[in-house]
């Protein structure tokens, strides 16, 4: 089914347990999406947002557990890249690779920008490259660091995003009539909400990828998975209904903050402050964590080749691929400071779920005693993340299709040089 990676090459630490890497995958899931996606999916599913967000949730669950059986038989670096290249054949693995960097890069650039943007409206640019920076280094120093970071970030926000609950669920304002489904939810619609959700969700992977740093990773990756996106789905849920019961779809819709809008509405202007510094902070959480996992897929890729090789270098003392973090934090910071990526969201979602429908046709040919999932939920996932990327908006699915396509031609190009 394809080579392995050689055991000549330099080895990452497995350190790694499930209640760190159960915090990997919230830092990344429990992010700023929370705080930004519920807006644009209202815009697109009216009244009907919680059957996009329940249409994503089952999406992500069946990619969860491919991914998650996966992992603990490849317990590597690289996620579905490694995944696709042993199951279904090197192409496949490296565009699962290549659709991951390239749209995880965009949601980096992302996600400094929404810290700019609380942080520092009139700087965001520069606050977003100051970010970028700061968490590069956390990188740099050790993935335990980054691991104990994320721990405190996953906290502060939980706590605000109960507060944001609380405030909402208490207020004279909320009205159970706004979760009623009308007829402006179309089926379109809440297949588009669902895709542009998915952005909020796709961080459960990010465990994952860091395969090679997880002690057990054959009893540990299993378990850390679908605690930690079980534990999402409970806190967005409440989160998402909260906010309907007291803003109703169309005002949701029309919300550049929304939980910040909820608030108000529901009479706690004294939590602004405390959810744009929320917001803030859940951005970097998820920054972090995305630089965490796009450094590790660009390692994979580097050891095969596919990316320059010096990429492949694992730091002697932190045990960590610091040169491709280091180009990482590089292209995210000049993205970051030179372009407005208020569209990356859409962008992003159709490259992820290009790359999980790799990881569900991978986990498909998975045999009963290498631990396949049922055979249902590998169809579900796969056919879920085709529907919810042609449903995402137009140009999203062109100019995502266009980076694939031009990945498949650098791989043709470079497949035709070395034969």
């Amino acid at each position: 089914m394809g080579r392995r990676v050689e055991s000549a090459q330099p080895q990452l630490r497995r350190q790694l347990g499930v209640f760190d890497a159960v915090v990997v995958g919230l830092g990344s899931m429990i992010g700023a999406g929370i705080f930004a996606a519920l807006a644009p999916a209202a815009a697109a599913a009216g009244s009907g947002l919680l059957l996009g967000l329940a249409l994503a949730a089952v999406v992500a669950y069946c990619n969860a557990t491919s991914s998650a059986r996966l992992a603990a038989r490849y317990p590597q670096s690289g996620g579905t890249y490694v995944y696709g290249r042993e199951r279904l054949g090197a192409f496949w693995g490296y565009l699962a690779g290549w659709g991951f960097v390239v749209g995880k890069t965009a949601s980096c650039a992302a996600m400094a920008l929404t810290v700019g943007g609380y942080v520092w409206p009139g700087q965001a640019h520069a606050v977003a490259v100051a970010a970028v920076v700061a968490l590069t280094a956390v990188n740099y120093a050790g993935v335990q660091k980054s691991a104990w970071l994320t721990r405190v970030i996953v906290a502060m926000v939980l706590a605000v995003l109960a507060a944001v609950v609380a405030a909402a669920l208490t207020s004279g304002g909320a009205d159970a009539v706004r979760l009623d489904i009308g007829a402006d939810a179309t089926a379109h619609g809440v297949l588009q909400a669902a895709g542009l959700l998915f952005f909020a969700f796709a961080g459960y992977a990010r465990i994952a990828t860091l395969g090679e740093e997880v002690r057990d990773p054959a009893r540990t990756i299993p378990r850390a998975v679908p605690v930690a996106l079980g534990t999402t789905l409970v806190v967005y849920a409440l989160v998402a209904v909260a906010v309907l019961l007291v803003l109703g779809s169309e005002r949701l819709a029309g919300a550049a903050a929304p939980l910040d809008e909820a608030v108000r509405a529901a009479g706690a202007d004294w939590l602004t402050p405390v959810v744009r510094a929320g917001a803030a902070v859940a951005a970097l959480g998820s920054l972090l964590a995305l630089i965490l996992g796009v450094s590790r897929t660009t390692l994979a890729m580097a050891r095969d080749r596919h990316l320059p090789h010096a990429l492949a270098a694992v730091h002697p003392r932190f045990q960590v691929p610091y040169r491709a973090e280091l180009a990482v934090g590089a292209v995210v910071a000049v993205v970051a400071a030179t372009a407005d990526v208020r569209g990356a969201i859409g962008f992003s979602s159709f490259g992820v779920l290009t790359y999980y429908a790799v990881a569900n046709a991978s986990a498909w040919t998975l045999t009963r005693a290498e631990g396949r999932p049922p055979r249902l939920v590998p169809v579900v996932g796969l056919a879920g993340c085709l529907v919810l990327a042609f449903a995402l908006p137009a140009s999203a699915v062109v100019s995502g299709a266009a980076v694939l396509a031009a990945g498949a031609a650098a791989y043709a190009v470079r497949r035709g040089v070395s034969s």
